[in-house]
């Protein structure tokens, strides 16, 4: 075990190449300078060693690569167990589903989306993909990224509930393997990586998005990819300026500000592919638009702590010379490229009443103008998009389960995807109860977990403001890119399963409270030991309160009173 308490590159003026004065003065009384830090472990810290007691247990050799996948590889099948045990459950098409598994259908054969009639969801679980396509375009207000994904798994196993649950299913567990070693590259650490990737396994809410055909699970598969990118590209960028430091007689290298000020980093494939990354979430719902300008921003501040460190007197000017022209490059025309390439099968399609839908507004209602010298797609597709923009500001509907985003870190009100009351021996309720039973998938975070990582995000907030620690800066980061841009539609019809996007971060806020628990490299058995345990108890009770909501999740039938006693808030139900 390793502790996350200490941060990895502050202080950052990178300008003491040799003790303090008065330290030298005080050697002729026997005072021992502390030994002078090489500044290449600042910029790339090293990763904790393995435990050789729990290796030899099981007799094991232990290597960075092994220790570094096997223990992640084991969380995400736990979770892929969990997400796919009975994944076709309910066969109905619930909440949502009813627009994107359809519109899935429709673009993998169409490359548009098509309006359906009313009672084509029961045509669709009768007869699956025998249904006939209807011919009239559809009006939707969501870019295709999501709706392609979800059309993968209908494409490979057919227009069934499972069908356009697989891909969902999929992400939610490559999203649990990621996020281990994600926290793992954060903190240094294989087991608070572990740690991490196991509570976004034992979330409810990042469960039942997996096992449900919505867009937001997607939008958080392609924020936490853009994430990882990043925390790639910062090592691999901090690695060149480590190696390019001078280093001293004794091998320690110093900081160097004319290195630190002009070295160029070269090509940065990662920071690329995390444009890609923020241009598909874009490309799935239009908030993965703030989280591409936070992270683009986060990724450009890194830049800066990194010269820093590595000796630069005017950090900021180093990178408005060196780094941001690139930083900018990769990411928001890349983002933008992205996005439009997502509307290819649209742009595709007749510019005629038989193509996608507004794709003939240019050569019809929108002929004349100052734009005409831009091509009829692009002028369509901006008018689209403008339609799209006026809906979403302007959609204020009530809905029993909208929420405010006020309460989502609390739980205020959770959305019941599926409900229904079978009788005895009917739908899964066991044939001696008495009355009916409950069954519900119910679109709820882990309690325990939740309200813990309330607890977190003060710690973490504390870390960042008080200790500069650019870690809970970049939890803070996600955290603040997914959630608080809802702030400003406070009117508009909002749900708590939007919080899924930012979910990934809370668990890395509870994951570095945990290692805070653990206690610092230095500390006492009897510390280490106290901190051991308080953490495995809070991991234990997370497990077990997953466990407890397991069957309201997974929409399993159960007796009403077991159903009442699992509706801890009156606003649950």
């Amino acid at each position: 075990m390793t502790s996350t308490a200490s941060s990895t590159d502050t202080p950052s003026d990178g300008t003491a190449a040799r003790p303090p004065a008065w330290q030298e003065r005080l050697r002729r009384f026997g005072h021992t300078p502390r030994p002078v830090a090489d500044v290449r472990t600042r910029l790339v810290p090293p990763y904790a060693p393995p435990n050789p007691r729990l290796w030899a247990a099981l007799g094991l050799r232990p290597t960075g690569r092994l220790t570094g996948w096997l223990g992640p590889l084991f969380v995400t099948l736990v979770a892929g167990l969990t997400r796919f045990w009975h994944l076709g459950s309910p066969h109905a098409v619930i909440f949502d589903e009813t627009y994107y598994a359809k519109d899935a259908w429709a673009l993998i054969h169409r490359g548009f989306e098509l309006e359906w009639p009313k009672n084509a969801n029961d045509q669709v679980l009768a007869h699956g993909g025998h249904v006939p396509l209807p011919g009239d375009p559809s009006y939707v207000v969501h870019p295709p990224v999501g709706k392609y994904v979800i059309g993968i798994g209908e494409w490979l196993f057919g227009f069934n509930p499972f069908g356009w649950r697989f891909m969902t299913a999929v992400l939610g567990t490559l999203s649990v393997l990621m996020l281990c070693r994600i926290a793992r590259r954060l903190f240094r650490s294989t087991f608070l990586g572990c740690v991490a990737g196991a509570l976004l396994t034992v979330d409810g809410l990042h469960l039942v998005m997996s096992r449900t055909a919505l867009l937001d699970l997607v939008v958080m598969f392609f924020v936490l990819a853009a994430f990882g990118c990043l925390l790639v590209d910062r090592d691999r960028a901090r690695a060149r300026l480590a190696a390019a430091l001078p280093a001293g007689t004794d091998g320690v290298a110093r900081p160097d500000a004319e290195v630190a000020e002009t070295l160029r980093l070269g090509w940065r494939p990662w920071r690329l592919a995390a444009g890609v990354a923020l241009g598909l979430a874009f490309a799935t719902k239009w908030n993965g638009l703030y989280v591409l300008a936070a992270f683009a921003l986060m990724s450009v501040w890194w830049d800066v702590g990194a010269r820093r460190v590595a000796g630069a007197g005017r950090p900021y000017r180093a990178v408005l010379r060196r780094d941001l022209g690139g930083a900018f490059l990769a990411t928001v025309p890349v983002a933008i490229a992205t996005y439009l390439l997502s509307w290819l099968g649209w742009i595709l399609s007749p510019a005629t009443s038989e193509g996608g839908y507004y794709r003939d507004w240019a050569a019809t209602d929108g002929r004349g103008g100052a734009w005409t010298w831009l091509p009829d797609w692009l002028r369509s597709l901006w008018h689209y998009e403008y339609q799209v923009y006026q809906f979403h500001v302007h959609l204020n509907d009530p809905h029993d389960y909208q929420s405010n985003p006020w309460s989502w870190l609390v739980l205020g009100r959770p959305v019941s995807y599926f409900y229904e009351s079978p009788a005895p021996g009917e739908g899964g309720c066991p044939v001696g109860t008495s009355g009916k039973c409950a069954r519900e998938v119910l679109a709820l975070g882990t309690p325990l977990l939740w309200w813990a990582a309330c607890a977190a995000l003060v710690y973490v907030v504390w870390r960042w403001l008080l200790r500069r620690d650019w870690r809970a800066g970049a939890i803070l980061c996600g955290v603040a890119a997914g959630y608080l841009p809802w702030f400003e539609y406070q009117q508009r019809t909002i749900f708590f399963f939007y919080a899924v996007v930012f979910t990934p971060f809370l668990c890395l806020a509870v994951t570095m409270l945990i290692g805070a628990m653990l206690g610092p490299p230095g500390a006492s058995e009897r510390r280490r030991l106290l901190g051991a345990t308080s953490a495995g108890v809070l991991v234990l009770l997370i497990a077990w309160n997953f466990i407890y909501f397991w069957p309201i999740y997974t929409g399993q039938a159960i007796p009403l009173d077991q159903w009442r006693a699992r509706m801890w808030l009156d606003s649950w139900v």
